[in-house]
């Protein structure tokens, strides 16, 4: 390698060497909504990334996702003849490996993590399961199956409140609860009910609530959620001044290093790809005990991940442009 090419970017060596400029990846179309709990939060995102790609000189187009039907979503992905999808679809079907399935027999490039990480990453008993193999802190929990009565479901033994109750299938905190009187037991595990078939039990882990996005298998700063009511529920993440976030949260060098080197950790463990969002809290010890992994985080300006990628000098834009470069390079 020249001098004079050691010394460019990554991505002035990228175009070099694919001939083609940054822009020129056909036409991108940016998959939102969905079916699922989470169709609003998808659209906003969805509307962001299509902007941003817009402002950066791209072909694109918005394709809203209407049903997990997969021969429907078939025909409707092969209407716009896209050239890649820009995934900004959360929840079930868009984070659970489906419509990555449908992408991959249709050979069209995706952004974020392949068919099994999402599975594996939208179950959070399977990717807990994984992070306590391999070591790293996560909640004690009990899982349960719906039975016939949920009412049946009795507080576990030993286990001492405030409790965490949800769903196994679900981000956004929809179906969540935190379990803190006796009095609030049935209503929280009927709640999580309502969304899935099985639900986790965990313990409330008291310490500071911390969030570190991955992009391109490398740690994003470091964010800081503080929300203004005890807990961090669904009001708290998404209703308007609920919520303080501190970026980059203000930590220990020694610790910010040991809470994202694990983060990424996670990433690898679950073989996620291009971007995720990891869930931590750090306890009264210092310990970080990882909670969940996000691979389809939320993608407006001023969403957790793009706030973390613009403390690195990441533009929204250049953030959304840069995932669908590692679509096509996967």
């Amino acid at each position: 390698m020249t001098n004079d090419q050691q010394s460019m970017t990554h991505d002035q060596r990228l175009t070099i060497n694919d001939q083609r400029p940054m822009t020129n990846y056909g036409r991108i179309g940016v998959l939102m909504g969905g079916p699922s709990t989470e169709r609003e939060i998808s659209l906003k995102s969805g509307l962001a990334v299509y902007n941003a790609l817009k402002e950066q000189g791209c072909e694109v187009i918005c394709i809203d996702v209407l049903t997990d039907n997969s021969e429907e979503n078939i025909r409707l992905i092969k209407l716009h003849r896209i050239n890649c999808a820009f995934l900004a679809l959360h929840g079930c079907f868009g984070e659970d490996g489906s419509i990555q399935g449908i992408l991959e027999a249709l050979e069209i490039p995706y952004t974020g993590s392949d068919v099994l990480a999402s599975r594996i990453a939208m179950d959070k008993i399977a990717s807990r399961q994984i992070f306590e193999r391999e070591g790293l802190n996560v909640p004690k929990y009990k899982v349960f199956e719906r039975p016939d009565n949920p009412c049946k479901i009795q507080i576990p033994l030993g286990q001492s409140m405030p409790l965490v109750v949800k769903p196994v299938s679900h981000g956004s905190s929809i179906g969540l609860s935190f379990v803190d009187r006796e009095d609030c037991w049935d209503e929280a595990v009927k709640t999580a009910f309502s969304f899935d078939k099985r639900i986790i039990v965990e313990e409330y882990i008291k310490g500071r609530e911390l969030t570190v996005g991955i992009l391109d298998e490398e740690p994003l700063p470091i964010v800081e959620i503080i929300p203004k009511k005890t807990f961090f529920d669904f009001e708290a993440k998404y209703s308007k001044g609920m919520t303080k976030y501190v970026a980059p949260a203000k930590l220990d060098k020694g610790i910010a290093g040991k809470i994202q080197s694990e983060a990424l950790l996670a990433h690898k463990f679950l073989g996620c790809f291009g971007c995720s969002r990891v869930d931590i809290i750090l306890d009264d010890n210092n310990r970080p005990v990882i909670l969940e992994i996000n691979t389809i985080p939320g993608m407006t300006s001023q969403s957790l991940l793009p706030k973390a990628a613009k403390i690195a000098g990441i533009e929204f834009g250049e953030l959304c442009l840069r995932l669908v470069e590692l679509a096509f390079k996967r």
